[in-house]
């Protein structure tokens, strides 16, 4: 069986519109679908192919979700077949009581997309019911003064069965005086009657015994029977009668128990006993009973239960009225319950949407729900709606359904979850209302991106760090669930070079751990920059960057080293010259040192830690200048030796050690024989270095001699006397010992010549000009290999041009800075041993990295330092904005054996300030002014 729709011919042009749009409303307008089943099927018993019958394929029934619905479920649907299959037992009799037609309302609900079609079930009815009086034996009592043809109704048989399996007929069993006759009831029912053929005579026989029959037309049919006992008494000729034959009353549903309906009456015109009249029900129902009393003295019919106007709504009985000579009468009682308002709407959910993207477009229909009142009329009237402030609403249907929609954007982030309450109200007085509250949870789609913790991170990590070790851990939040909230990190991007990346740093995927690949040294690497990406699973994926600055912090892993002054190929300390007649604070030489840490790790702090005479010498702690503490006694020895300690600020310090060779001699040829009478060393190779030095003396002092030799000829054979008689006793050569060829970075070589005259009883250095030939300091200190500038260092030059000796002056103040510009380490006056060091780490490493700038400058003693005034020099190689206040005076570090004096600029004389002595000898400097 399946549904069908009628349609007809348009009659008009208004009809053609109505037939294009008549596709759209099908479901609502078709006809149901209706099936005809007989009652009491098996379970699992095929009503019928409803997928069929709906236009559905048997792959569309699992796909579309096909499922019927009903107040009492008693049907379901074979996912594999479509067919509609019994699933309880079908009772025509329970379910529809006593109805005439027995029709079962369905709903057939498929989804994608969601839809509800109604299906009729008509239950026929069998024959499983056999007629049944309501008591077995019936007792009646019968004058015997009635005429024949008198007839004694008798209580009808009950068969809840229907048409041709009801009741059809009633049988007697067969006697001389009573036969049965068959009658009809205004309802429409048929009772039977007893009636008397043959006048009784109870002195003849006072009990008759008679078997009724009631059967009906079933196939096979069936039969009931009751046991009629009837007592013959005295004559009683008049039957009790009714005021009507027809009561009917209305009752309201909420009337309280004990409630008096109504009161039938009737009368009996004997008298006596005969005339007594007793009340009975006839014929009805035991539910009725239940609901219902009658007295049987008064005629008064009581509520005895509540009354239900939903479950009955008309009650009908027959009252029998009886006197004590058996005679009776009956009329019909109707009782029409009236409807209060007594129940609330119920909601009902047919359907409910598992998934809901939060993605999802309003409009969608997440669940579909009915409602419905037992009341009638404007009670059973109902109207829903539903919580404030949620993005949904409800859209009416038919027949009482509803469908809840999207009414707005979702966010799974921000409400996971809605509790939707639905409140139906109906129209009644109070109304009356109920509400129920679905869940509706949110899926999550990929809608949003990792957001880090932090805008960026910096972390600080120590040097020497092991490798494999954590820096620090990045995290990322991703609100979004499953793959679409895991998040992996990795690398984009770095301002290392892309080989060199995995060999420092890696970071864990999901922890987001960053670890070093290597231990960081410092002083190659200062910081770095990595771009982090934050990834998660969904799809498409989404991500975001974070930048990541790594500062590797320093270490005080590098002890001081010496540059000046610097060991001899053997291995030997080299010497220092000191006049004898130098006064206390006289600056004798300068230790130079270098550490290669920053900040407090490279703070340099100079310590006297022997001395062959202590108390002569000091040593400026935070300069290295080796002064004069004392003058030199008649005691003292003229060959002094000095260890100089050179500790750094870090914790713990590490340190380095200087050796200190110092000669007291007022010229060089003096201090030789101080240095021809040092024991030699016990090594054989130390001891033929020496000779060698020795040799090398003497060669010179020929050589001297010879030039001398050859100049005195030339001035003879000159015209200036004034100038035969200067140059005639001067002799030029080489100053010094060989310094040993061992320069490093840092290392501040310069070079000078000094001019020794030739009376040895006037030991008076003069200061020359610079040697010409001697390579630039600061491209010797770019190469390899020092050997080439102490060699143009210690290489003898004389001077052809008269006029230079002539012009002849003490070293250049321009060499000098003023105390103003003299910052950092070297920037200490007469021994000032507070001079401060920049606690920036960024600026130590600037003052060291300008230390060989500074050296290289100041190598060419004839200008300022290559630079504007105050510049050193720098201006031109860092920038404008580095001028002498930013960068420390390592230019003092540049000592001239025999001098007190350093190397300055001229603030000096911009200052106004007269310039100081340069060669420590204020003799010597009278008799040039004298000149």
């Amino acid at each position: 069986m399946g549904g069908s729709c009628t349609q007809t011919r348009p009659a008009d042009r208004r009809q053609v519109l109505f037939l294009f749009l008549l596709p759209l409303f099908y479901p609502a307008l078709c006809e149901q679908i209706r099936y005809s089943i007989p009652e009491e099927l098996a379970k699992g018993s095929v009503v019928g192919n409803l997928a069929r019958d709906l236009g559905l394929s048997v792959l569309d029934v699992s796909a579309r979700k096909l499922r019927v619905s009903a107040e009492k479920l008693l049907f379901n649907v074979d996912a594999e077949s479509g067919d509609l299959l019994v699933k309880d037992r079908i009772d025509r009799e329970q379910i529809c009581k006593e109805r005439r037609r027995c029709e079962l309302q369905l709903e057939a609900v498929v989804e994608n997309p969601l839809n509800i079609f109604h299906i009729i079930v008509i239950v026929e009815d069998i024959n499983d019911h056999a007629p049944q009086f309501h008591k077995d034996e019936i007792f009646l009592e019968i004058s015997e003064s009635v005429s024949p043809g008198t007839g004694t109704i008798l209580e009808p048989a009950n068969d809840p069965d229907i048409s041709m399996n009801s009741l059809s007929k009633y049988q007697l069993s067969p006697n001389e005086y009573f036969s049965l006759v068959v009658k009809d009831n205004p309802d429409g029912g048929r009772y039977p009657e007893l009636v008397l053929k043959k006048a009784l005579d109870r002195e003849t026989q006072s009990v008759h015994h008679l078997v009724l029959t009631a059967l009906d037309s079933g196939d096979p049919p069936q039969s009931g029977t009751a046991q009629i006992q009837i007592l013959v008494v005295d004559a009683n000729d008049n039957p009790p009668v009714f005021s009507q034959d027809v009561y009917k009353v209305s009752l309201r549903e909420d009337v309280p128990p004990g409630t008096i309906v109504l009161r039938v009456s009737a009368t009996d015109q004997d008298e006596g006993i005969n005339a007594e009249i007793t009340y009975s029900f006839l014929g009805v129902a035991d539910t009725v009973r239940h609901v219902f009393s009658l007295d049987s003295a008064t005629g008064n019919i009581i509520t005895h239960q509540p009354l239900d106007y939903e479950n009955v709504g008309r009650y009908a009985m027959v009252v029998e009225a009886k006197d004590r000579g058996s005679l009776s009468t009956r009329c019909k009682v109707i009782i029409e319950v009236l409807d209060e308002n007594d129940n609330s709407p119920e909601i009902i959910i047919t359907s409910l949407s598992d998934q809901i993207l939060e993605d999802s477009p309003p409009g969608l229909v997440v669940a579909l729900f009915k409602t419905r009142d037992q009341d009638s009329k404007e009670n059973g009237e109902v109207t829903c709606n539903l919580s404030r402030d949620i993005p949904f609403k409800i859209h009416s249907s038919s027949n009482n359904y509803y469908k809840l929609v999207t009414d707005g954007a979702l966010d799974r982030e921000r409400t996971p979850q809605y509790n939707v309450t639905i409140t139906a109200i109906d129209r009644g007085k109070p109304p009356l209302s109920s509400s129920t509250t679905i869940t509706l949870r949110i899926s999550d789609v990929n809608d949003n991106a990792p957001v880090f913790h932090q805008a960026s991170y910096v972390v600080h990590v120590a040097e020497n760090n092991p490798p494999g070790a954590s820096i620090t851990q990045v995290s990322a939040r991703d609100p979004d669930l499953g793959p679409n909230g895991q998040v992996s990190y990795s690398i984009v991007a770095s301002d290392l070079e892309p080989r060199a990346l995995s060999s420092y740093v890696s970071v864990n995927p999901q922890s987001g751990v960053v670890f070093a690949q290597r231990a960081f040294d410092h002083e190659q690497l200062r910081a770095f920059e990595l771009t982090l990406q934050a990834r998660d699973h969904g799809s498409p994926a989404l991500s975001s960057n974070v930048s990541l600055r790594v500062l590797v912090g320093d270490r005080n892993d590098n002890a001081p080293r010496v540059l000046y002054p610097a060991l001899g190929p053997d291995g030997s300390a080299l010497f220092d010259t000191v006049p004898r007649a130098a006064q206390p604070g006289y600056l004798v030489t300068k230790v130079v040192a270098v550490d290669a840490d920053s900040g407090h790790n490279a703070w340099l702090s100079y310590h006297v830690l022997q001395a062959s005479e202590p108390g002569l010498f000091s040593v400026g702690l935070r300069t290295g200048e080796v002064r004069t503490a004392r003058a030199l006694g008649d005691r003292d020895a003229a060959r002094q030796r000095l260890l100089v300690a050179v500790r750094d600020g870090g914790q713990p310090p590490l340190s380095a050690t200087a050796t200190l060779l110092l000669v007291f001699a007022d010229s060089l040829q003096e201090a030789l024989p101080d240095l021809s009478d040092r024991p030699a060393p016990p090594d054989p190779q130390a001891e033929l270095q020496f000779y060698l030095v020795v040799a090398l003396a003497l060669i010179s002092v020929l050589f001297l001699l010879t030039v001398i030799l050859a100049i005195a000829m030339r001035l003879r054979s000159s015209s200036s006397p004034s100038a035969r008689g200067f140059f005639g006793s001067i002799l030029c050569s080489k100053s010094g010992p060989e310094i040993p060829h061992n320069y490093s970075e840092g290392t501040l070589p310069y070079a000078y010549n000094l001019c020794v005259p030739g009376n040895h009883t006037n030991p008076e250095l003069n200061f020359l000009t610079s040697v010409e030939h001697c390579p630039a300091t600061q491209d010797i200190l770019n190469k390899d290999s020092s050997s080439v500038l102490l060699d143009s260092i210690l290489t003898p030059s004389v001077e052809a041009d008269k006029n230079t000796f002539k012009q002849q002056a003490p070293p250049n103040t321009d060499w000098r800075f003023s105390q103003a510009q003299r910052p950092g380490t070297s920037g200490s006056q007469n021994g000032d041993e507070t001079g401060t060091w920049p606690n920036n780490q960024f600026d130590t490493e600037m003052l060291q990295a300008m230390i060989l700038a500074s050296a290289s400058e100041a190598a060419d003693g004839s200008s300022t330092l290559g630079g504007g005034a105050g510049t050193m020099g720098l201006s031109a190689r860092y920038g404008p904005q580095f001028t002498l206040q930013h960068v420390p005076d390592y230019r003092q570090n540049v000592y001239i054996p025999g001098s007190n004096a350093t190397l300055t600029n001229a603030a000096g004389k911009r200052d106004g300030k007269a310039p100081a002595g340069g060669n420590g000898n204020k003799k010597k400097s009278g008799k040039k002014e004298k000149k």
